[in-house]
């Protein structure tokens, strides 16, 4: 039993996911397959933001009104010019301090350095589901969760029906594998132009 879950997004790592795989995330559907039939304490999407980008703004004003907690941090910008805004901490604080409140957590992130924060919860008696590409997943994640949710299985419920992946996996070619830390472009819905650029910015910035 999955009993009431929260559900904790880390937004840069996906975006650089779902782009290395060449999907395009469609958030409301992600939303629902994520929850499933389970009641939701919180859907929490964390993610780095340049305040003068207003399209960024945009696209998290969508996700604040369509069922996401949005946790922002400003982004750094570093000697060599990039952009970057960790937000590690943030999420295993929040995983660890709500942990009384939910019985099931939901991390979507492919990143190692989850799996302390992973064991430390689970200590606690909470489920950990850990959904994710798995191409961009630390063997370590999975090996510490209590269920691995390859994103991989579940193109369809997850994107937009014009994906790149779903074009190419229905004519039997393959879609290019990269790192996660290339750039990413995640489109919400067709007509939110805004949204979708300010997705590319959040990522490029990174």
């Amino acid at each position: 039993m999955r009993g009431k879950i929260t559900i904790f997004i880390d937004g840069n790592n996906l975006f650089h996911a779902a782009r290395s795989v060449g999907v395009e995330i469609d958030y409301a559907k992600f939303l629902n397959f994520l929850r499933g039939d389970s009641p939701l304490l919180r859907a929490f999407f964390y993610t780095g933001v340049d305040e003068k980008a207003e399209r960024q703004q945009g696209f998290l004003l969508w996700m604040r009104r369509n069922g996401y907690r949005v946790v922002e941090k400003e982004l750094k910008t570093f000697a060599d010019g990039t952009k970057k805004a960790n937000l590690d901490v943030e999420i295993a604080v929040d995983m660890l301090s709500l942990a009384d409140k939910y019985d099931t957590a939901v991390l979507v992130s492919g990143d190692e350095d989850f799996a302390y924060a992973i064991n430390a919860v689970a200590y606690k008696g909470v489920r950990v589901e850990l959904a994710g590409f798995r191409s961009n997943t630390s063997p370590r994640l999975i090996d510490v969760a209590d269920q691995f949710i390859e994103l991989d299985s579940h193109i369809d419920e997850i994107t937009k029906t014009d994906s790149r992946y779903n074009h190419n996996h229905h004519s039997g070619s393959h879609p290019a594998v990269g790192s996660r830390n290339s750039g990413s472009f995640t489109r919400v819905q067709d007509d939110d132009a805004a949204e979708v650029e300010a997705a590319r910015e959040a990522a490029v910035e990174r």
